[in-house]
């Protein structure tokens, strides 16, 4: 199949054009976590010419998942296949010219950094907090960029963090919230379009960090489905925070 036909209607977009494309094709990106977010990043991206994608989850899929995680079938279920292996032979026949990775791993302290070792980008389809803490402190030290993202009910948010550049994660939150807070898609549920609408901002966020456009100063985007309501606030850093003045509490586990 013809790559130059494949990417033609992105290739006219003028901030991407042959250049970006060609970044792009050069580019490879993790992405943690495979459900609602996580899918819809590693859709986007694959189908964009990302030239490697990786995907990293531990779990299988369920009947539940279905109704939010676009890459995944009742066939997928009954074969009792993990996320990150459908994921990898559902994009693999989406686009052969690119790399497509699955790989079922549990993301800690001990194998995050050899698990997105030389990644452009960092993508985070996670589902709880610990785990974007870990990823902000991989991010700082070796200065990969990340883009954040979460949703549940019909709300989401998502920020991009380009160390050196712009505030980091714990510049926004602070510390770790208490178990249970906030809710969470079995506490809360989730309006399938939610994640959908998040993981497509972080997908257009990543490739403009990948064709090297300027995505600082920083807003951290809140987005309401249900209500059709967007809004941006301006982020900024923290005088006392322990990841930019190189502490990294999570990855060395303090915390």
């Amino acid at each position: 199949m013809d790559a130059g036909d494949r990417y033609s209607r992105q290739v006219i977009f003028p901030p991407i054009g042959e250049e970006g494309q060609r970044r792009l094709s050069d580019s490879f990106v993790a992405v943690i976590g495979c459900g609602g977010l996580g899918t819809m990043i590693a859709s986007t991206l694959v189908r964009a010419g990302i030239g490697r994608t990786r995907i990293i989850d531990r779990d299988r899929i369920e009947c539940h998942n279905l109704q939010r995680q676009v890459l995944f079938s009742e066939e997928d279920i009954h074969n009792g296949l993990p996320k990150a292996v459908a994921a990898e032979r559902f994009l693999r026949k989406v686009n052969s010219s690119v790399e497509v990775e699955g790989i079922v791993a549990d993301v800690d302290r001990a194998s995050i950094e050899g698990l997105v070792a030389g990644a452009d980008v960092i993508m985070d389809g996670m589902d709880n907090f610990e785990g974007r803490f870990l990823v902000n402190d991989v991010s700082l030290k070796h200065g990969i960029p990340w883009v954040y993202g979460s949703a549940v009910g019909s709300c989401g948010m998502t920020m991009s963090i380009i160390p050196g550049k712009t505030p980091c994660f714990r510049c926004l939150t602070g510390s770790q919230p208490p178990p249970g807070m906030p809710g969470t898609c079995d506490t809360a549920g989730i309006v399938g379009a939610a994640p959908s609408v998040i993981g497509a901002l972080q997908s257009a966020q990543a490739i403009r960090i990948l064709i090297g456009e300027d995505v600082s100063p920083q807003y951290l985007t809140l987005v309401d489905v249900w209500l059709g309501d967007f809004r941006r606030l301006r982020t900024g850093y923290r005088k006392d925070c322990p990841g930019c003045q190189g502490r990294y509490d999570y990855l060395e586990g303090r915390r």
